[in-house]
């Protein structure tokens, strides 16, 4: 029995894919155990909160059935708060930071930014409009965003998938309180408004938000209806939705040369509001109030979704409240919360408070009302936020003492708050309640703004420590569902781990007996093997710093650097041994050997460190100087060069290695032009649509039929080439009798014929995994930043390098490390291509190359191909690696058996990146459970979980697709060989 048969093929592979399913349900157990989409109470706010919160006020029926507007007049009377305005227009111009218009760290804004909004600017010095920087939680997208503007309340982390799909909002929130109490509500703008609340509007004209190629037509839609809208009485709610200021953001970044002229466009569009405002003011009652928000900031590359400052600094600037600022730094130097807009708004429109918000009143939007309104508006939302604590704490033992009917002077009664979190709320509270009672008494007689300063105090001092622990309150996580989850990958892990040790050892015992039967196999490690093993785990331990998380490159770097410098003490010590090769290495002429295995190495190295400077990466250091950096600074037509030359070096260098397979010179003809056409395709769309201007793609019909006509031909070649390589290959024998004089045995004949399959089935490995690697080549140098097509060159440079290595090296490394290596020089590209574990560093704009429209699928996929672009790119490589590798000793023993041959071809370039993943998806899936309650849990571990997520689909991916080629091509050549 051979060494290898104590597992079958087809068994080795179904023990494989098993621990891949087993794998893919304990991620998906634990992602929606983990994650859960955050628990909110059921139903409305209604006339309940008015009154205090105990006993609960039933509601009635009747009362729920009144007409809208009955339903609103009963608001203004339990609200006892004289509704300041009648109308308000709420603007939201996507992705603009607050620092652009309110300045930072008390400074103003840059003078670019000033003089892109003097209207708005003129406002704030002269106290008609106050701003407010108003943070917004992560993940910092639109979709979650506008859920806490209107609902007051903080969504579930997995609200940034679902930000592609948006399904209609059915939390309480101020828009659905506005439609119950008979307002009439339009919008203009992104569709993701109509989408939560659809049959809301009596006029919307949408637009989608995903497609970030246009920066014209997304605004243009919107203010071509700003003049009938604001010459109409019909509508009591404006909406307006700017989303050209974002998609400037995504295309060029904070610096564009557009973000200016769009920053003006917005300005004339706020002075267009205003000033409609101002002279409508005559006609109304009482008035409009404006409000501009943003839903998110942007990083200095103009991406967004992490939790940095520039991400989660969004803006608030109320216009209408009247000129009680004194200063311009008192009207820019505030600091809110998002969720703090739905309480305001609800507030002076006398609606209830949305039954989820944890929001706090606005302070200076309070400012213009008189004392006993204030007060009101502060006792409403207290009593908002203690139902909120009470179905939170169900222990709350103030019950009773909440509608203690304090009158005189009880001052004395106030005491310091100290004990449990239940006793800490309810004490603030009955500060708040005494003062308040105790102000309300003394107004009779006397005005003291000393005793309203004091109960306004207590009110927010328990506001925002109420606000503060409902925000960070951690949702209950079924502890049944994780266990199972992580016990899924565990066990899954362990099959992986399983599986490589058989490889290694079943192959190294073949080996053995092949070459001599007098050696006795035995597990010899070296020093490379234990440097992988242990890096590994010190990787995986330092998973549990926040920091490490965010500066994960550094590892990746360090130790794919580290490897192949151990390489070269490995290869240097081995350089005066003669090694005679065989030709079934390669195939390659004997007279063109290749005798540099440390030129390979040193390769490897130099194109690692560049790449390594290209981007800075990480979080807290990415704004030091790159590479990349200083190429946009050098000017846009070096990029575009430098663009050009990186697409000629992978076309050149793709075509020498494919002429290394001297012995199949027609099909390298005939392969290497059919390939040249993408190449030269690719060259002609550089050349003719990038903007010198902007250093982007220009985006135009002709620009997007280009682009498709590229994934088409790029797509079709692949899988022809796949397809007809394995049938066209000449499968060329020995013949049992030479001229009738010399007869080969039946088993010499036997190995001869096996051998010859063999290098049929290497062949076929080689070309197709060329065309995996050339056509993924071409396809990041289209769809990829301009900066980085030299880093996709060098990652080429890489695999090249290490292939020749791998067929050169003396004695030859296991093939399980070679494996390893590959795919952390992968994860080392990745992060070298300017990815991170911030949600920030997704290249949006790169995901609608090619698309004349938003499609979720489309969009979604390129997203994937961009950001994954380096450990996908290494992962094909494997098809190509495998016919480096000498399996000869499988197919020439007494007990050749291609199943085996089959499962080793393909066990180790597939098994070890699913061992190498799995050990990490395991680990980090422990240490974010064991960080559930970390201060950095949803703005460091989350977003890197989720990157964790994508990184083993990533994988899945990579190995189904060399799998099914291998498979592909083991088959066509046995049916040829019967």
């Amino acid at each position: 029995m051979s060494p290898s048969s104590s597992i079958t093929c087809s068994r080795f592979a179904t023990i494989a894919v098993a621990a891949v399913l087993l794998q893919s349900l304990g991620l998906f157990l634990f992602i929606f155990g983990f994650f859960p989409i955050k628990p909110a109470l059921s139903g409305v706010s209604g006339p309940e909160s008015f009154r205090a919160p105990w006993p609960d006020g039933i509601e009635n029926d009747s009362v729920t059935a009144l007409p809208p507007e009955k339903l609103k007049q009963l608001y203004q009377e339990l609200s006892e708060i004289s509704p300041p305005f009648d109308r308000l227009i709420l603007m939201v111009i996507d992705g603009l930071p607050a620092e652009f218009v309110l300045g930072r760290d008390d400074k103003p804004p840059k003078d670019v930014f000033v003089e892109a909004m003097p209207y708005t600017q003129s406002l704030l010095a002269n106290g008609f409009a106050v701003g407010y920087h108003a943070k917004a939680a992560p993940p910092t997208v639109t979709m979650p965003r506008l859920k806490a503007m209107v609902s007051g309340a903080i969504g579930g982390f997995l609200d940034v998938a679902f930000n592609f799909n948006t399904q209609a909002l059915q939390d309480d929130n101020i828009i659905g309180q506005f439609f119950r109490t008979g307002r009439r509500m339009v919008m203009h703008g992104d569709d993701t408004w109509l989408k939560l609340f659809p049959g809301s509007f009596i006029r919307h004209d949408g637009v989608g938000s995903f497609f970030v190629k246009d920066t014209v037509q997304v605004d243009q839609n919107v203010s071509r209806h700003l003049d009938k809208e604001l010459c109409r009485d019909d509508w009591d709610l404006l909406i307006l939705h700017y989303l050209g200021l974002d998609h400037v953001g995504h295309l060029g970044g904070r610096n564009s040369f557009l973000m200016g002229p769009k920053l003006k466009e917005m300005d004339k569009v706020i002075e267009m509001i205003h000033r409609s405002s101002l002279r409508d003011k005559k006609n109304h009652q009482k008035g409009t109030l404006l409000v501009i928000v943003s839903d998110h900031g942007m990083t200095e590359s103009g991406n967004h979704g992490g939790s940095s400052f520039e991400e989660t600094d969004s803006l608030a600037v109320f216009f209408g409240l009247g000129g009680h600022t004194l200063d311009y730094a008192s009207a820019t130097d505030n600091s809110a919360n998002q969720i703090d807009i739905a309480a305001t708004v609800a507030l002076l429109f006398n609606v209830p408070i949305p039954k989820n918000n944890i929001g706090v009143v606005i302070p200076h939007a309070l400012n213009f009302m008189t004392d006993a309104d204030k007060m009101r508006a502060l006792e409403l939302n207290s009593w908002q936020l203690l139902r909120l604590l009470h179905a939170q704490l169900s222990g709350l033992p103030c019950e009773h003492e909440l509608v203690e009917d304090f009158t005189g002077d009880r001052k004395s009664v106030v005491s310091e708050c100290s004990g449990n979190i239940e006793q800490v709320f309810c004490c603030l509270y009955q500060n708040a309640a005494i003062l308040h009672k105790s102000w309300k008494f003394k107004r009779i007689s006397m005005s003291n703004i000393e005793d309203y300063n004091n109960a306004a105090t207590a009110y927010y001092a328990f506001l925002r420590t109420a606000s503060q622990w409902l925000a960070r309150r951690m949702t209950d996580k079924p502890v049944s569902l994780l266990v199972v989850g992580i016990s899924a990958m565990l066990l899954s892990c362990l099959i992986f781990l399983g599986l490589v040790f058989h490889m290694n050892k079943a192959l190294y015992l073949r080996e053995d007996h092949h070459l001599s039967s007098s050696k006795k196999y035995a597990f010899s490690w070296h020093l490379d093997e234990i440097f992988l093993v242990g890096a590994t785990l010190i990787h995986v331990i330092s998973m549990g710093s926040s920091s490490m998380v965010e500066e994960e490159q550094y590892i990746w770097h360090f130790v794919s650097s580290t490897f192949y410098l151990l390489l070269i003490r490995k290869t240097a010590q081995t350089i005066p041994t003669d090694r005679t090769q065989s030709s079934l290495f390669l195939p390659m002429s004997q007279n063109r050997k290749i005798n540099y295995p440390i030129i390979s190495i040193f390769s490897v190295l130099v194109s690692g460190r560049i790449l390594r400077a290209w981007h800075q990466g990480g979080i807290n250091w990415a704004n030091l100087p790159d590479i990349s950096k200083w190429l946009k600074l050098a000017g846009h037509e070096y990029v575009k060069q430098l663009r050009l030359l990186a697409c000629l070096l992978v076309i050149i260098l793709s075509i020498y290695v494919l002429s290394f397979l001297w012995t199949r010179r027609k099909m390298v003809l005939v392969v290497g032009f059919s390939f040249f056409i993408p190449g030269l395709m690719v060259l002609k769309y550089i050349m003719s649509h990038e903007d010198d201007t902007s250093g982007s793609f220009t985006y135009n019909y002709s620009s997007t039929i280009s682009a498709q006509k590229i994934y088409g031909v790029l797509g079709a070649l692949t899988v022809v080439a796949v397809a007809s390589v394995p049938w066209l290959i000449h499968i060329s024998t020995s013949k049992a009798c030479s001229n009738g004089d010399i007869c080969l045995s039946t088993s010499v004949y036997h190995d001869v014929l096996n051998l010859s399959l063999l290098k049929e089935m290497r062949d076929s490995f080689y070309v197709i995994g060329w065309a995996y690697i050339f056509c993924w080549c071409l396809l990041q140098l289209l769809l990829q930043q301009p900066t980085n097509s030299l880093p996709v060159f060098l990652l080429l440079v890489q695999i090249y390098a290490s292939m020749l290595h791998s067929f050169s090296a003396v004695p030859a490394h296991k093939h399980w490390i070679e494996v390893a290596a590959f795919y952390q020089l992968g994860m080392a590209g990745h992060f070298a291509l300017g990815n991170s574990n911030s949600l920030a560093t997704i290249d949006v704009a790169g995901a609608f190359i090619g698309t004349s429209d938003f499609s979720m699928l489309s969009s979604g996929v390129l997203m994937f191909i961009i950001t994954y672009a380096s450990p996908l790119l290494f992962l094909l490589s494997m098809a190509m690696w495998i016919s480096m590798k000498d399996f000869s000793c499988l197919v020439t023993s007494q007990n050749a058996n291609y199943g085996d041959l089959l499962k080793m071809m393909l066990g180790f370039p597939c098994v070890i990146p699913l061992c190498l993943n799995s050990v990490m998806l395991t680990a980090y899936t422990i240490i974010l459970l064991l960080m559930r309650n970390h201060l950095f849990v949803w703005s460091v571990f989350s977003p890197k979980y989720l990157y964790v997520a994508a990184a083993t689909i990533c994988v899945y991916v990579g190995v189904f697709v060399v799998a099914a080629t291998g498979t592909y091509i083991y088959l066509v050549v046995i049916y040829r060989k019967r």
